[in-house]
Formats: structure tokens, C-alpha cells, sequence
């Protein structure tokens, strides 16, 4: 099967190709170049990520790639919402370092049953020695705890942390537009390898799930920003199930 799941993998690439970028993309250029600046610079971020990069399982679609991403996004969700709030600039600053390190452990514990409780445990653990306050401490391992979807959350502790814990989630799901087509759906798959007809019979419930993402997100800009990456990601996957249905047929 890894096979057959490799060769629909290049073909929803090529549909994803076709698309254009999201608009976050397109107008907030700035503020996502700012954030990936602190994200390649802070030497508290630079050691944390090599951390990362030796601990995190990297097989099941949401490996060091996709922590990148959601880092990056989240680093600059929190730029622009900090701004509309008219926070001061160190603050911010301060603050996407916070929510940097939230991206980079949020799914820390991925093919655990309870990922995002358990993560947050074993970031608190990990950030320990860090040079972060009790309080700022909180903010990143809530924001890891909250940052799975249709879950009860853990109410945040202020205002600013309950920002972290938003930024982080939209970002995260913001993943769930073209990348869930172009790597992550590939990656959990490859790693499950189901058969081909329990594949295909679980597709339209995967698409049901990611329609309903779209009424989730959680700070201003990701309820701008969002639907659209959803809306993204559903149109790839109806084009693509329906070559998979015809050229594919033979193997349901």
C-alpha cells in the first residue's frame, strides 16, 4: 500500500500546486519574516529546536517540519494581535519567545493517547532550567494543553496567556489547509499503512472533521485567516478523492 500512497501523495501535490497561497501568506509577509528571524536567532530557541529535533518522533505527520510551521505562524499571530492590542514591543517580543517554545514542544508527546496533557507535563519538565518565570512557565505548557481541537481547555491565567494558547491553536490548525494534503495525511499513513478500502472509507469522515475545524479558531486574525485554509484544504481533498474513486477504483 505504501506504494499506492505515494503516488496519490504527488498527485494531491500537484493539485495543491495549483492553489494559491493562503492570504495570511500574502498579507502578513512581514510579520511571519520577523517571527522566523527570532525563530533563527534566539540562542534559547536555537537550543531548545536541537532538543527537538533528537526527541520528537518524526513519523507520524506531525514531526519537526510540521513544529516549524506552527512555530513560525505562531510567532507571528502573536505579532500582529499583540500590536492590535497595543502591547509594547518588548513585550511581544517576550512573548513570541513564549509562544515559540509552546510550537516547538506542542506535540512533544504525539502517539501518546493524551498528547497534549502529557506534553504539556513533559514540557514543564524540560523547560525547567529555562530562564522563564512561574507565570510564563504556565503560559507555554496551557497553551500546549489547549492546543487540541474539540477538547476541553484549560482556562488560562491571564489575559496574555490565554493570547499564547490562542495563537498556538490557530496556527496549528492552520496546518489543516494544504499541508494536511501536500505531507501530514501521507506521513500518518505511511506510518498506519491501513488497507486501501479502510482508507478510502474513512476519507469522507476525515473531511467532515476538517469542515469543522473552520469554526474554531480563536484570536481575531485566525478567525480572518482560518476558514480559508480550511476551505483550501477541503477543496484539494474533494478534487483528490475524486481521482482517487476513478483511477483507483480497481483497488476499493
Amino acid at each position: 500500500m505504501e506504494i499506492i500512497y505515494a503516488h496519490i501523495q504527488n498527485i494531491a501535490r500537484r493539485i495543491v500546486s495549483v492553489h494559491p497561497l493562503p492570504d495570511f501568506y500574502k498579507y502578513h509577509e512581514p510579520d511571519i519574516k520577523y517571527s522566523r528571524q527570532v525563530f533563527e536567532t534566539n540562542p534559547l530557541i536555537t537550543k531548545l529546536y536541537q532538543f527537538v529535533a533528537e526527541h520528537l518522533e518524526d513519523d507520524f505527520g506531525h514531526g519537526l517540519d510540521h513544529a516549524v510551521k506552527v512555530t513560525v505562524d505562531a510567532g507571528a499571530l502573536m505579532l500582529i494581535e499583540s500590536r492590535l492590542a497595543g502591547y509594547t514591543e518588548s513585550f511581544c517580543n517576550r512573548r513570541i519567545i513564549l509562544l515559540q517554545f509552546a510550537g516547538l514542544l506542542h506535540d512533544i508527546k504525539r502517539k501518546k493517547k493524551n498528547h497534549s496533557a502529557e506534553g504539556a507535563a513533559f514540557a514543564r519538565q524540560v523547560l525547567k532550567d529555562y530562564p522563564f518565570s512561574p507565570e510564563e512557565l504556565d503560559d507555554i505548557c496551557i497553551a500546549i494543553r489547549n492546543h487540541e481541537a474539540f477538547k476541553t481547555t484549560m482556562e488560562s491565567k491571564s489575559p496574555e496567556g490565554k493570547l499564547v494558547s490562542d495563537c498556538l491553536y490557530d496556527s496549528d490548525k492552520f496546518r489543516w489547509g494544504p499541508d494536511n494534503f501536500t505531507d501530514t495525511l501521507w506521513e500518518m499513513l505511511s506510518y498506519l499503512n491501513p488497507p486501501f478500502s479502510e482508507f478510502v472509507a474513512h476519507y469522507p469522515k476525515g473531511m467532515e472533521s476538517l469542515s469543522n475545524i473552520k469554526h474554531t479558531f480563536r484570536t481575531g486574525t485566525g478567525k480572518k485567516y482560518g476558514p480559508l485554509f480550511i476551505d483550501t484544504g477541503l477543496a484539494i481533498g474533494e478534487e483528490l478523492f475524486d481521482i482517487i474513486k476513478s483511477d483507483y477504483a480497481h483497488l476499493i
